[in-house]
């Protein structure tokens, strides 16, 4: 874990006040910046020492083979891998002949700041040679959200009391050497994609290189521009050729005096277009970016998180540390996701190469909720990239002997890439998860436009691989059998809570968009005979429970199987898929992460208050959270049935899941939906917003820890802002329509600059929370507040 001194706690910004060569990877990844588009990792400037190199293009991808014992029909036979690109970060520094590297001289000082505000990383360090040479070194780098294919770095370096003779190289550098992957099946896979060199150009103070991936045919074209501050007598030249284009600036600096350099770079790649168009665009773009100059992108770059923060902050008083891993949350989801733009949003973003840059059901289930009451655009972008591999979805179910769609569990393009049967290709949840993201976005919105133009299909496809994957029995029941759920520790599970559940809201939100958009249904083949087959299916659904012990099962036959020892296990043992084989596992009582949990919070209304604590009680003693997925959904159903310091101590793992790397594989890259699942437990958790389509409900509740909980969402083109403190709750419509929500089940209308105040429930006086399995108690340890 990362140690709890590393960085300060501040409301605004991650400042690491030292820098430890032995964490490199981690930070580097914490300090990633990216606009889901261009993605650049926290590497130091100067490239050299790295933890993990890493430069990334939302979507960019090459292949692997997926190698199999012995492979099976409708294995996959090609995985998708993302590509670390063409870096553009590298800025290297000679001064008098000694390169700056912070292994070598003396390091005086080094701090660096990620600024939530300004979405900036910012470097000021004090370095001194061997020959005793000082300068300092000030660097802000940006990957602009307005401008999306542009990031930019100002780079100034001062000499101290005597002159010096500095050389400052701007590099554009392909194929950097990686390091190895480790066994970790969370990490990169073992194989490396290699870009082809196609083509380069140099002049004044641009360059450009242009490649190929070799297996998936994608065109890359980087391209960096520079502005210059140097004394009279400076020289610049510029060069390139096949995988690095530099240029280079030498001065001789007097004391006092810095030579600044401003470097601007664009990003682009395509597999239509030609060398010479993607090259125009990359140039284009950087002129763009020279136009708006470097404060006027900071200028942008503020005032869109403004807005940003305007409608989406998240205020927690009473935890200073939970405050700020709330917004570094918030920030780098907005990141993962703002200028996306129908590609997928993979499980680290763009801020490492871990799970080779999939894509998972993580997007749909846990980035698109917080999206869509905050950026609403990002979400409807990243359902209309699943809108476009349809006819691959469409083709993988033919390939199955389904109807419909069967999404892939793991993608980059859109073909499935899971090597893995049956944790993986199993799950076909995954289906009605991007299913409930259009039922969610749709009714939250009221964007008719993009529910006949996309959703429906979505929900129409997803609907038709229910009926071809479940079965009606003789008594009238309707089964989906040898599936396997959320929790990858019970595999081909027959009628799997979570995954009926969410089947049965599948078929009925089908049919009832095929009411609504009757034309464009009528366009899909969808006739009334359909219909009604879905709306039986979702009637009949079985759906298991253990009258014995008064629970659901998490799947037929699961609350029969024996409990896993986890004594004997031991607390050195987690994750237990590196420690134990899948079969011991698949026959125990012993749950991955939240799968019944879960269903109980997007399927709230199937449970009675009685069956949900019952249920939580049941499962929280199995859970032994061996995915990062599991903490915010605990946290929700615990603030609901009462356990609020449990709660309390979930949200905190959620939100603080990577600046304390408490998964241990942080340099891999972030936890995404963890970063995502920390607003749902703040909104859904102790707000107790839950929004079944038919009316939007709060009931909120705060644990002792905690003084005041704020947040803003957008709902039906309106903003609102929920306050809640120990004596009430302040419901507050900030802009846009009317709203009625409702206040636990008091229907209340909202009016703008008319607050509407309720008082907050006592919570329910519950016995002691259940325990967890040994050693999977909730981390959380606190950190003391900064200055």
């Amino acid at each position: 874990m990362i140690s709890q001194s590393t960085y300060r706690i501040e409301p605004w910004a991650v400042r690491e006040s030292e820098l430890d060569l032995e964490r490199l990877a981690q930070a580097e990844s914490l300090f990633a910046l990216s606009n889901g588009h261009v993605g650049l990792r926290g590497n130091l400037d100067e490239g050299e020492p790295s933890g993990l190199p890493g430069t990334y293009l939302g979507g960019f991808w090459d292949t692997r083979p997926l190698p199999y014992a012995e492979a099976g029909y409708g294995d996959p036979e090609q995985g998708q891998m993302v590509v670390n690109v063409t870096d553009g970060k590298i800025i290297r520094l000679l001064v008098d002949d000694a390169p700056f590297d912070v292994r070598y001289g003396t390091l005086g000082r080094h701090e660096r700041v990620l600024d939530l505000r300004a979405g900036t990383l910012q470097r000021e360090l004090e370095w001194t040679t061997p020959a005793r040479s000082t300068v300092s070194v000030r660097s802000t780098r940006v990957v602009s959200l307005v401008q999306r294919s542009i990031a930019a770095i100002r780079y100034e370096v001062q000499a101290h009391d005597q002159p010096v003779r500095v050389v400052v190289q701007s590099e554009l550098v392909a194929n950097e050497r990686l390091p190895d992957s480790d066994r970790d099946p969370r990490a990169q896979g073992t194989q490396q994609a290699d870009l082809l060199a196609v083509g380069h150009d140099a002049s004044d103070l641009r360059a450009l290189l242009v490649h190929r991936t070799a297996g998936s045919n994608l065109y890359l074209a980087a391209a960096m521009d520079h502005q210059l501050q140097t004394p009279l007598g400076a020289v610049h030249e510029v060069e390139a050729a096949g995988d690095v284009a530099r240029m280079t600036v030498s001065a001789r600096l007097e004391p006092g005096q810095s030579l600044v350099l401003v470097k601007f770079l664009a990003y682009g790649w395509s597999r239509e277009r030609s060398e010479q168009a993607l090259g125009d665009q990359v140039i284009a773009a950087l002129t763009q970016a020279r136009a708006t100059g470097w404060d006027g992108l900071l200028d942008q770059q503020r005032a869109y998180l403004n807005s940003f923060w305007e409608r989406g902050d998240v205020e927690v008083e009473g935890d200073a540390e939970l405050q700020q891993a709330v917004r570094f949350s918030l920030f780098h989801v907005l990141q993962a996701a703002a200028r996306a733009q129908q590609r997928a949003i993979a499980a680290k973003g763009l801020t490492g190469s871990g799970y080779d840059g999939h894509a998972f059901w993580d997007t749909e289930s846990f980035v698109l909720p917080l999206l869509t009451y905050t950026l609403p655009q990002a979400a409807a972008e990243a359902l209309r990239w699943r809108h476009s591999t349809l006819e691959l979805a469409s083709r993988r179910a033919r390939e199955l002997r389904l109807a419909g769609a069967a999404f892939p569990w793991r993608t980059i393009h859109g073909e499935e890439s899971s090597g893995y049967w049956p944790a993986g290709m199993a799950a076909f949840h995954i289906n009605a998860d991007i299913a409930a993201a259009v039922e969610r976005y749709t009714h939250a919105t009221g964007d008719e436009q993009f529910e006949r133009e996309v959703g429906l299909e979505l929900l129409v496809q997803t609907a038709r691989l229910w009926i071809s994957l479940g079965h009606f029995t003789g008594d009238g029941h309707f089964r989906i059998d040898g599936v396997t759920g959320p929790d990858e520790y019970s595999a081909v599970a027959d009628n799997n809570v979570y995954t009926n559940l969410m089947a049965k809201r599948n078929l009925a939100a089908a049919a009832a968009a095929a009411a609504r958009q009757r034309e464009a249904a009528v366009a899909l083949g969808v006739a009334e005979d359909e219909r009604a087959v879905w709306l039986e299916a979702a009637d009949a659904m079985t759906i298991p429970f253990d009258e014995r012990l008064g629970v659901h099962c998490q799947a037929e036959g699961f609350t029969d199987h024996a409990r896993f020892d986890f004594a004997a296990a031991g607390p050195k043992s987690y994750p237990l898929m590196l420690h134990f084989p899948y079969f011991e596992l698949y026959r125990k009582q012993v749950v991955k992460q939240a799968d019944l949990v879960l269903a109980m919070l997007v399927c709230s209304d199937a449970f009675t208050p009685e069956q949900k604590l019952a249920n939580f009680n049941y499962y929280e003693p199995l859970t032994v959270r061996d995915s990062s997925l599991s903490a915010c959904t605990q946290a929700v159903i615990a603030a609901e049935v009462g356990y609020l310091e449990l709660a309390h101590a979930y949200f905190r793992e959620a939100a603080l899941m990577d600046l304390d790397d408490l998964e241990h594989n942080v340099r891999n890259g972030l936890h995404i939906a963890s970063l995502a699942g920390a607003w749902i437990a703040a909104v859904a958790g102790f707000g107790g917003m839950r929004d079944d389509g038919a009316r939007l409900r709060f009931a909120p509740a705060l644990p002792e820890e905690i003084s005041r909980l704020r947040f803003r969402m957008l709902y039906q083109g309106s903003t609102m802002q929920v306050a809640i403190d120990r004596q009430q709750v302040i419901y507050t419509l900030l802009d846009g329509p009317e709203l009625t929500l409702y206040h636990r089940d008091e229907a209340c209308r909202l009016t703008v600059d008319q607050p509407l105040a309720r008082p907050l429930a006592l919570p329910v006086k519950r016995s002691k929370a259940p325990r967890q399995p040994p050693g999977r108690e909730p981390r959380h340890q606190h950190r003391h507040a900064s200055t």
